[in-house]
């Protein structure tokens, strides 16, 4: 087993090991805000949860909405790694916005650059690992970026809980901290990365192309309408921490919530990464939907933050054995020449569920209570368990 794992290791490129490490980075500094905005804008700025959910909703279904146009545009230009330097790059110019932020107006501008940044990024990052890496470690390669970048989402509210005790709840002098990870970000990307040699015919395609979409597969599709299924059933992890908090978690204890999450989260994607290569798709987006689901039945039922713990950790698994795992079923069902077309579609319809969700999701909270938004997630990912068992017999990219 050990030296299975050590071959494995040893067939991931170093560009994918340096685009990890970007992505940890930038998650740790956006993290530090993330981690603390919810309560920031219910507490300091007395926003409601619906308009929280639509700052996420809108926010993080933009990220998704953006990736379409840059995949579409990687593709036709051949040039990945440059909308990728963009992407990062609009991501660090965005934390400052969020430190002298004053009203709910401003921080949703500050999280539309922010998340704008990382959809024009997303797309093309995750075309560029495909492109270099082997079919055969594909599912390591996306394993350990995820791993990575997830682990950079660990650190982020583990730092931003420490600044916290420091600065006496300061949530400003937190966000100006965030600067300087995200600034190293870029840098490392800068000198780091290098887009591989294409053929020149490659990026003759003009972007966004109707004919481009007659050639993605139905197995492609059948892995987007998964996907979309997938987001409908899981909202902006806002509500977690919101609902931690409202469980009666202090202040400075909140970035717990993602602290916790995201380690299951990093220590569960390359493991699951590399089982993907190896084992049935469908059968492992049954396994997450299950975990899913059993996360939002413990958020909805658990009375105190303690109890809500479990929860918060099954949510972490989830993204652990999923998010990896449709990047890979996205690259391995799409042309390679297309990848970045595929990928964007994905994350367009993707991002239009994820808006939906977060938007339904404040909309119960306010109305029904806090436990409401689990009880519908729970809900939703029955149906889209249904749909996964469905394409398990009827689609082979599923089975």
């Amino acid at each position: 087993m050990g030296s299975s794992s050590n071959h494995g290791a040893r067939r991931i490129a170093p560009g994918i090991w340096v685009l990890g490490f970007v992505s940890l980075l930038m998650d740790v500094s956006s993290e530090l805000i993330h981690s603390l905005l919810p309560v920031f804008l219910w507490v300091g700025l007395g926003t409601s949860a619906l308009t929280i959910g639509l700052i996420e909703g809108v926010a993080e279904s933009t990220a998704l909405i953006v990736k379409m146009f840059s995949g579409t545009l990687s593709d036709y230009l051949g040039r990945r790694k440059a909308l990728a330097v963009v992407g990062y790059g609009l991501g660090a110019l965005s934390k400052p916005l969020f430190a002298i932020a004053g009203s709910g107006g401003m921080v949703f501008m500050a999280r539309l650059v922010d998340r704008m940044g990382k959809g024009i990024r997303g797309a093309p990052r995750d075309a560029l690992i495909a492109d270099l890496s082997p079919r055969e470690a594909r599912g390591s390669a996306y394993g350990l970026r995820q791993a990575l970048d997830t682990l950079g989402a660990f650190l982020g509210p583990l730092l931003a809980m420490g600044l916290m005790l420091l600065t006496a709840n300061d949530f400003r002098a937190v966000f100006w901290m965030a600067v300087i990870p995200g600034g190293l970000s870029v840098a490392l990307l800068v000198v780091g990365v290098r887009d591989p040699p294409r053929a020149p015919q490659e990026h003759r395609e003009k972007p966004i192309h109707w004919r481009n979409v007659g050639r993605l597969s139905r197995a492609y599709w059948w892995v987007v309408g998964v996907g979309t299924a997938f987001s409908l059933a899981r909202f902006s992890e806002a509500f977690l921490v919101l609902r931690a908090q409202q469980a009666g978690l202090p202040l400075a204890g909140v970035p717990l919530v993602l602290v916790a999450m995201n380690l299951v989260y990093a220590v569960s994607a390359y493991p699951f990464g590399r089982l993907a290569d190896a084992v049935s798709h469908g059968r492992l987006l049954r396994v997450g939907l299950t975990a899913l689901i059993a996360a939002d039945c413990v958020l909805a039922w658990g009375e105190s933050w303690q109890a809500l713990a479990p929860g918060i950790a099954l949510w972490g698994l989830h993204l652990g054995i999923t998010q990896g795992l449709l990047a890979t079923m996205v690259a391995n069902t799409a042309p390679p020449e297309l990848r970045g077309t595929a990928f964007g579609f994905f994350n367009l319809l993707c991002g239009l569920a994820l808006l939906v969700a977060s938007a339904l999701a404040g909309l119960l909270w306010d109305q029904l209570g806090a436990s409401a938004p689990f009880y519908g997630g729970a809900l939703l990912g029955l149906l889209a368990l249904a749909l996964v068992a469905l394409g398990g017999r009827r689609e082979p990219a599923l089975a």
